[in-house]
């Protein structure tokens, strides 16, 4: 049973290694605020039955306050990171995407040192150099290839940042909610934000949705974004959030591999060599850490 908690971390790696092609595909039947709000309305509802059940094995009842924090989580993830990384699945190649939201545990760093009263050491600035020199290898903004903006990379990084913000502050609550409750409450609400976006700028909400592309909705509210994060939850709560941030060094890889097969999208040589420095930089900041139990840590999607 003990090797359970590698199944769960493949699990969460498959499915999130198949987002970015799959919302690239999305992004060409929706929009972008359209396909967010859709895809995180169907992943909470899917997460909310467990979400219940792990409060009520916690016997902990949600107060005010816990929704208010909630609800600025959803706005801060939903609304501004999971546009902005919509919006950046269609400016970008999805390799590139893939490698632009993965960077996220980076920015979580430095956010955790403000918010999170979590210390900014020297190690921790040299995974982020690191990571940063891998993270301009995949760009490659001298030369970028055909299918990258400009505008597509720095909302990429936008949302990237955004996400960050959004794991750093919510390690202030993880433990005493759950991850389940937390990703689940927030998704919903988020999506409820979102619906308010889309009505006040007149783009359509469920117009659109008919035979030919409910199949990548399905999958992307289901599979990527329900499915994913409850993987993800099990990892955590089977192996830890070290064990379980493994997802995140192999997502990047399977991005990269389904791009090729799917959209065509070539495997250059700095593309390859960004991804193993990025990887470099995470490994080596997972494996000195101090060890210490964390049953309810949220690590970065």
């Amino acid at each position: 049973m003990n090797n359970l908690k590698y199944i769960w971390v493949l699990l969460t790696a498959l499915a999130f290694g198949t987002m970015e092609i799959a919302l690239k595909i999305g992004g060409s039947a929706y929009t972008a605020l359209q396909l967010t709000f859709l895809r995180f309305l169907i992943g909470g509802l899917f997460l909310l039955p467990f979400a219940i059940h792990d409060l009520k094995k916690r016997n902990y009842r949600l107060t005010g306050h816990d929704i208010g924090f909630i609800a600025m989580l959803g706005l801060i993830n939903i609304v501004v990171s999971m546009t902005l990384f919509q919006e950046s699945v269609m400016h970008t190649n999805a390799n590139l995407a893939a490698v632009l939201i993965s960077f996220n545990p980076m920015f979580t760093m430095v956010f955790a040192h403000f918010v999170a009263s979590e210390r900014f050491t020297k190690k921790k600035a040299l995974v982020l150099a690191i990571c940063m020199t891998g993270l301009v290898l995949v760009a490659n903004p001298l030369n970028l290839a055909s299918g990258n903006e400009p505008i597509g990379i720095a909302m990429g990084l936008g949302a990237s940042a955004a996400f960050g913000l959004y794991t750093a502050l919510s390690k202030r609550c993880v433990g005493r909610i759950g991850g389940m409750a937390l990703n689940s409450m927030s998704f919903l609400i988020g999506a409820f934000f979102e619906l308010i976006v889309l009505l006040a700028m007149g783009e359509p909400v469920f117009s659109g949705i008919n035979a030919d592309t409910i199949g990548v909705l399905l999958y992307v509210g289901f599979i990527v974004t329900g499915f994913g994060y409850f993987c993800f939850m099990r990892a955590i709560e089977k192996g830890g959030a070290s064990t379980a941030s493994y997802a995140f060094f192999v997502k990047p890889i399977i991005a990269m591999i389904l791009a090729a097969i799917i959209l065509s999208e070539p495997i250059t040589w700095n593309i390859v060599l960004g991804i193993l420095l990025i990887l470099a930089g995470c490994i080596f900041n997972v494996y000195h850490k101090k060890p210490k139990a964390e049953p309810g840590a949220l690590t970065n999607k």
